[in-house]
């Protein structure tokens, strides 16, 4: 994938293409996920096509984060080596003419050969929105806010959250692919309410395996409504699999940031952050 330049991919020496970073915004309501799929609308594929349409020749995206279907973002971040004349302003402008409502490009921004948006990302932070009104969540905010019939004890989500954090194996909240690690520095884990009764959820982590922060929320939720003890989520860090966790949907869950080192510090990053995930043998994790 990319462009058919002379040099390729983007390199330290320079030559036909450069690196560019995006930032992207999306409603994943009608989305299949990030990831292209044949005969599905996904949003990386609406991208590339209208970048490819515009450029007039293939363009490929690395993403910080492969968010499922349904999941939205509004600090998505990916990257891109693109012909090293594009004008980031008149790009960001052709490409909110040409792409749909629920998907925007805010920014084009040059950025070092050794910016990865995948795998020199720091951390990733994801925000969970849950109505707990009688009538559910506000008709404005129903496709990123899940509406939730019952009450959520703060003390207790806070309490059990806290006992998650660090750097555990987290396979008891993860869908398990072959080859994939499943430990992860869980940074931040914290539930606030505001004035209109709408709990959030506060997940920021070096990275996430796959469907584990909707498998937080739902065990967290479990013990919100006095299903689960504040012990029992902690308790699971000690299974191998995932098994008695519930799911929370995905359209409460948004991409909010993606961290980043300084530039001098991204070719470092991404090699330690290569050798965690992927190790010498086993294939990419999401």
């Amino acid at each position: 994938m990319g462009l058919q330049y002379p040099d390729e991919p983007a390199t330290r020496e320079g030559g036909g293409l450069a690196r560019f970073r995006l930032d992207i915004t999306y409603d994943g309501t009608d989305f299949s996920g990030w990831a292209v799929q044949p005969t599905r609308r996904t949003v990386c594929g609406v991208l590339t096509d209208a970048l490819s349409r515009i450029l007039r020749t293939e363009v490929g995206l690395t993403v910080a984060g492969r968010t499922d279907a349904g999941v939205h973002a509004t600090g998505q971040v990916a990257h891109a080596d693109l012909a090293a004349d594009v004008d980031p302003a008149r790009l960001v402008r052709r490409l909110a003419r040409l792409l749909p409502p629920d998907v925007r490009v805010r920014a084009v921004t040059p950025v070092p050969a050794a910016f990865d948006a995948r795998f020199a990302a720091l951390r990733r932070h994801y925000v969970y929105r849950v109505a707990t009104a009688p009538y559910g969540a506000e008709p404005l905010r129903a496709r990123d806010t899940l509406s939730w019939p019952h009450p959520i004890d703060l003390d207790a989500v806070n309490a059990a959250s806290e006992r998650l954090l660090g750097e555990h194996d987290f396979a008891a909240f993860c869908k398990r692919r072959e080859g994939a690690t499943t430990v992860r520095a869980l940074e931040r884990f914290s539930w606030t309410r505001d004035t209109d009764g709408v709990v959030s959820a506060a997940v920021s982590a070096d990275a996430f395996c796959h469907s584990m922060v909707r498998s937080l929320v739902g065990a967290l939720l479990d013990v919100g409504r006095a299903r689960r003890t504040v012990d029992w989520p902690g308790a699971l860090l000690d299974r191998a699999e995932r098994q008695g966790v519930s799911v929370a949907p995905a359209h409460g869950l948004t991409l909010v940031g993606v961290d980043y080192p300084a530039d001098a510090e991204l070719a470092a990053r991404t090699e330690v952050t290569r050798n965690l995930r992927v190790g010498p043998t086993a294939p990419a994790a999401p």
